[in-house]
């Protein structure tokens, strides 16, 4: 004998299935907790991490450039300031991160690349 699930139900049945899979891969932070501190690649002490996540698209692996330029040498060119300020309000082809990065990420990862000479 065949059961059949009204339209409803059915879609609850297939809802609570796909919901009961899911599982996040990141820990939601507590309350109080700083998001950038619970979270090991958004760390003002992981700048490489920072960068892969966030720059490395455009600027490549080995920071060659690709769609963005090389900043394999911007700390020869640019002060970590103007780096920051790149970063934080974007100009030209680069967005802005003021929204996506924390400020003490945009000073860690800044910092790493005026080092870049």
């Amino acid at each position: 004998m065949k059961m059949k699930l009204n339209g409803a139900a059915g879609l609850l049945v297939l809802l609570l299935a796909l919901l009961s899979g899911c599982e996040t891969a990141t820990k939601a932070p507590k309350p109080g907790e700083d998001q950038a501190a619970s979270s090991p690649a958004i760390s003002a002490n992981k700048p490489e991490a920072l960068y892969k996540s966030n720059c490395m698209t455009c600027h490549g692996g080995n920071l060659q450039g690709k769609i963005g330029p090389s900043l394999a040498k911007v700390g020869g060119i640019r002060s970590q300031e103007q780096i920051a300020d790149k970063i934080q309000n974007g100009k030209g082809g680069m967005p802005a991160f003021k929204s996506i990065l924390q400020e003490e990420d945009i000073k860690s990862l800044s910092a790493w690349l005026a080092d870049k000479k």
